[in-house]
């Protein structure tokens, strides 16, 4: 199964204050371990939602909101997607993280195809899938 890790933005991070190189370190080795256990899929930092913007949509209409954005403990500074047997699994591979005081992490399971019912038909399946496919393929060719 599959976990999205959201690390949740802080007065520093919307700031633009990048982390120290300690942190830096002792991330890369995290990460080192995460990807040897086949855990890692994706990673990466955020900027700051001043650089973001959000789109509301109501009917038709398409509003597009510059940021910043004003609840820093609602946003997000980074993130993680992992590939793990169960919860507990990625809760304990939460608990290694090298983060210190004030740091809050949010794990939500990413929805497989199997999680959506006879509602996602084996055509719906086979479009999605040839999206993955067509995804990867960009991925490995580094756009």
């Amino acid at each position: 199964m599959r976990f999205m890790v959201l690390v949740k933005a802080d007065a520093d991070s919307e700031a633009g204050v990048m982390p120290s190189e300690q942190l830096l370190t002792e991330m890369g080795k995290y990460n080192e371990e995460l990807v040897k256990a086949g855990v890692m899929l994706a990673g990466e930092g955020l900027h700051s939602s001043a650089k973001g913007v959000r789109v509301r949509f109501s009917g038709k209409e398409r509003t597009v909101i510059d940021g910043p954005f004003a609840e820093t403990k609602e946003l997000v500074a980074g993130f993680w997607l992992w590939q793990v047997r169960s919860k507990e699994e990625a809760i304990e591979w939460l608990k290694r993280a090298p983060f210190d005081g004030g740091t809050e992490i949010e794990l939500r399971q990413v929805f497989e195809a199997a999680d959506f019912g006879a509602e996602f038909t084996p055509e719906l399946r086979a479009r999605e899938e040839a999206l993955r496919e067509q995804t990867a393929k960009l991925a490995d060719k580094g756009r």
